[in-house]
């Protein structure tokens, strides 16, 4: 092997360092804004059952406001 093979081959070598480097920070990078974006979607589905809820209630709230609405004009209309 020739000092200009044994040079270019160090450099290969150095180039592939730096992009495993590159590629390691990316990786941890990406690990990390994983974990933040499962912790924002875990903190939604917990609020789901509350909202869920909310939604019953409302529901019940409109059945009993048409149902009034109803028996007024029933009430109305027979007497």
């Amino acid at each position: 092997m020739s000092f200009k093979q044994a040079k270019e081959l160090v450099e290969r070598m150095e180039f592939s360092e730096i992009a495993i480097n590159k590629a390691l920070v990316n990786l941890e990078s990406a690990s990390s804004n994983f974990e933040k974006t499962l912790a924002e979607q875990e903190k939604i589905l917990n609020k789901l059952p509350y909202s869920d809820k909310k939604l019953s209630i409302m529901n019940i709230a409109v059945a009993l406001n048409i149902g009034l609405i109803i028996g007024i004009l029933v009430g109305k209309y027979l007497l």
